[in-house]
């Protein structure tokens, strides 16, 4: 079945820098496109970047120049580099695949950006 397991959140300074991986099972990874979406309580769940099968990666505008997207098709895994962290990108961050054109998330890791 498809897994999809995230890490690498934890507590930041604001100004610091994290790395997000998930690493992914059951389903053809180097054929499908990977995202990084974002969730604070009492908002909707955001998309903060999409990387295709291809390395075309596409950014939230609030997250440009800021954050970076990747992939280890090799390994199954994708990243997400955030650097300049700010309060407002307090979230818990969750890895998304369509599949068979079910959409399958993890499970979430948590970031919070505090002094």
């Amino acid at each position: 079945q498809v897994q999809l397991v995230e890490s690498g959140g934890g507590l930041v300074q604001p100004g610091g820098s994290l790395r997000l991986s998930c690493v992914a099972s059951g389903f053809p990874f180097i054929d499908s496109p990977m995202s990084w979406h974002r969730q604070t309580p009492g908002k909707a769940r955001e998309r903060v970047a999409t990387i295709t099968s291809t390395n075309y990666t596409i950014y939230a505008d609030f997250v440009k120049d800021r954050f970076t997207i990747s992939r280890n098709d090799a390994e199954k895994t994708t990243y997400l580099q955030m650097n300049a962290l700010k309060p407002e990108d307090t979230a818990v961050y969750f890895c998304k695949t369509k599949y068979r054109l079910t959409d399958y998330w993890g499970q979430g890791t948590q970031v919070t950006v505090s002094s």
